[in-house]
């Protein structure tokens, strides 16, 4: 079960700020060295959203081998996100939609909000929540630091 609360501050920012030294934890995991390949379940579009970032990020030090499966879950939202879009914008917001009775026969047609709108927003918010962690848009990568090429990666980065 989850914490309460706001989510932790990192390690690293934490002894930026001087915290108390029994707040600060030295042992947090750190990823190690790795290749860094896509999943093989992702698709060709969203293959092609892999390929677009994931040298810059594994440059930046933000994309590790532990990050694969939420990178690549951004990515396949992204994907989707592009699917449902060129939908809505063929078909429209609002759509004719079939009405049946309670036997399941066709009665009539009415107009409705497309479900290609929910498809929409349920991979947009999947893209806000997995972009956030990579610092993929710009109020979201305020809130990162990453090191200065070169440092150590070690935990004893942590206490320099």
């Amino acid at each position: 079960m989850a914490k309460p609360g706001p989510a932790g501050k990192p390690t690293a920012l934490r002894v930026l700020h001087g915290d108390r030294a029994d707040r600060i934890n030295t042992d947090e995991p750190q990823p190690g060295a790795g290749d860094i390949e896509p999943p093989e379940w992702l698709s060709e579009d969203a293959l092609q959203v892999w390929d677009a970032l994931v040298d810059d990020l594994v440059a930046k030090g933000v994309m590790t081998p532990w990050d694969i499966e939420a990178y690549a879950n951004w990515c396949d939202a992204v994907a989707r996100r592009r699917d449902a879009a060129e939908h809505v914008a063929q078909e429209g917001a609002v759509v004719e939609l079939p009405v049946f009775n309670k036997n399941g026969d066709l009665t009539g047609h009415r107009m409705g909000k497309n479900p290609w709108l929910m498809a929409l927003d349920a991979a947009d918010a999947q893209v806000q929540r997995y972009g956030a962690r990579f610092g993929l848009t710009p109020s979201d990568r305020a809130q990162l630091k990453i090191e200065p090429q070169g440092a150590g990666a070690g935990p004893e980065r942590l206490l320099s």
